[in-house]
């Protein structure tokens, strides 16, 4: 039998959300090299783990060519709001499959199908490149991060007010990054995921008074669900503002809702729960 590790590139892996996939694949012992937009970041993902680092950018075949080769699979998440989305991840898969690729682990988004949100529709042609690849692939289906919190919680501690530019009534499913990043490196270091969609959402449906009834009972004092105006929360986005609105009004009147029965069978015990993370939060825990 080959017991040679399993050489996993991971895009994204200095961001926020891609860099905790890292030390789950080292644990597993997987071979990951980095592929990093900044040099800068390399000794931060080296310290998550990586064996090696390469710079390189996800819209130049050249510096994506050399980052695919020699490896055995590939973990893909696209960055937030990233132009022309489906265009690149098409072309990142196509770059894969011809660099010899066996396996492939795509990060996608719950309901991909949503044709009213961008940022979910500009994954599902991505996941059709796969499905036409021929290489071994995995698709995982989170909802939204629980890390989302983590910017704003300063200042929900300090104001006591938890406020999103969308309806306080709006319920959505959450989940932790970590538990995807765990369902990624079991999807490359065992079979049993192989060609499959995995919806990765932890348990319950909040609205954001729950949400806040939830933190204030971690921090023992009363937090207030408040709503900003949606045209001032996505000024700041430039480029992306757009995409961000269309986003904030389909959470205004729908949410976004889906179901913990997979992820619960995927990791092989409960997810995450978010009260557990608002409590690492508060014991300073997870880096705010």
């Amino acid at each position: 039998m080959n017991h040679k590790p399993m050489k996993i590139l991971a895009v994204g892996a200095s961001g926020r959300f891609g860099g905790l996939v890292v030390p789950e694949l080292v644990r597993r012992g997987a071979a990951v090299r980095a592929l990093i937009h900044d040099r800068t970041k390399e000794d931060q993902v080296r310290r998550h783990g990586a064996a090696e680092t390469v710079v390189g950018d996800l819209t130049d075949r050249t510096s994506l060519d050399a980052a695919l080769n020699g490896v055995d699979g590939v973990f893909y998440l696209a960055p937030a709001f990233l132009p022309h989305e489906a265009d690149v991840g098409v072309a990142v898969v196509e770059a894969a499959r011809a660099a010899g690729v066996r396996r492939f682990v795509f990060s996608s988004v719950i309901h991909p199908i949503l044709s009213a949100l961008g940022n979910h529709a500009g994954k599902a042609p991505v996941e059709e490149a796969l499905l036409t690849s021929g290489m071994e692939y995995v698709f995982l289906h989170p909802t939204v991060f629980f890390q989302n919190f983590t910017p704003a919680w300063p200042r929900i501690v300090q104001e006591g007010v938890l406020a999103e530019p969308w309806s306080a009534e709006s319920r959505f499913s959450r989940v932790d990054y970590r538990d995807v990043a765990e369902a990624a490196a079991i999807a490359f270091t065992e079979d049993r995921l192989l060609y499959g969609s995995y919806e990765c959402c932890a348990e319950g449906w909040h609205d954001r008074h729950e949400v806040a009834a939830m933190i204030g009972g971690v921090l023992g004092r009363s937090i207030r669900a408040e709503t900003v105006d949606p045209k001032r929360a996505a000024a700041g986005a430039g480029p992306g503002a757009p995409a961000l609105e269309r986003m904030f009004a389909w959470y205004d009147q729908r949410g976004l809702m889906g179901n913990a029965l997979t992820l619960r069978a995927v990791l092989g015990r409960e997810p995450r729960t978010l009260r557990h993370f608002f409590e690492e939060l508060a014991a300073g825990e997870v880096a705010a």
